[in-house]
Parts: C-alpha cells; structure tokens; sequence
C-alpha cells in the first residue's frame, strides 16, 4: 500500500507497516529472553542456603548453632519444598525453627524452643520436619 493517497501524505504512524491479513514476524531475540532474566532472579534449586543478617543474629542471641551437616539436610529439604511448589517454609530441626524463602533460598529468622513457645509463624506456606 502506497503512504500517498490523492497526493496526501500518511505520516509513517499512520501507515500501514504490512498489508493486513499477512502475520506478524517476530525476529528471534538477541540477549537474554524474559525466561532467562526470570530464572536468574529466582534462585535454582541446589543453590545453597543463606543465612540473612537478621536471622544470624537471631542464632547467636539464642545460641544456636548449625553444623555443615544440619545445612546440608536444610539445603536438601529446600530442594524438596522447592519441587512441591513452597515459597515460604518453616523449617523444624530440633529445638529450633527456620522460616526460609524457597524461591531466594535465604533463611531469614530462626527460633529456639523457649521462644517458640505460643509463638505464631505467619507468611508460610508449608512446614517441614528435618531429623
């Protein structure tokens, strides 16, 4: 189609840019996809957990102490959570409670049992027993 009708111009945002009917032609995308730059936002499974500021305060006013071993079976229980579809997790491992973000991996406060006691834990979505 021709942008000059009867000797009057179209402005080009008027134009038409293909004939109509024809379909659109996406060309493939350079960079990353919105796909990519999402999964890089969320952290992947077997990633292994951090302990936020807050919540490593928490463990050394309470004294609590986690060996490699404990976050090795946190770490394991994450992947678990994870593939179930849990965002936010309260984590009960021994005397004391975790809540963790599954989508950031990061643990972000924790609990001894004196504190726990008629304690609510809000914003979680699932819970989990590590032995």
């Amino acid at each position: 189609m021709d942008p000059i009708l009867d000797g009057i111009q179209i402005p080009p945002s008027v134009a038409p840019v293909r004939p109509q009917g024809t379909p659109v032609q996406i060309p493939p995308t350079v960079g990353p996809g919105f796909r990519d730059v999402l999964r890089e936002q969320v952290a992947p499974a077997g990633q292994p957990l951090k302990i936020s500021a807050h919540a490593a305060q928490r463990l050394q006013s309470r004294n609590i102490t986690l060996s490699s071993d404990d976050l090795d079976r946190m770490n394991q229980m994450a992947d678990k959570a994870a593939a179930k579809g849990s965002k936010q997790s309260l984590f009960m491992m021994g005397n004391t409670a975790m809540v963790v973000s599954i989508k950031n991996r990061v643990v972000i406060t924790a609990v001894d049992s004196d504190s726990m006691k008629e304690n609510v834990f809000t914003n979680i979505d699932s819970a989990a027993i590590i032995k």
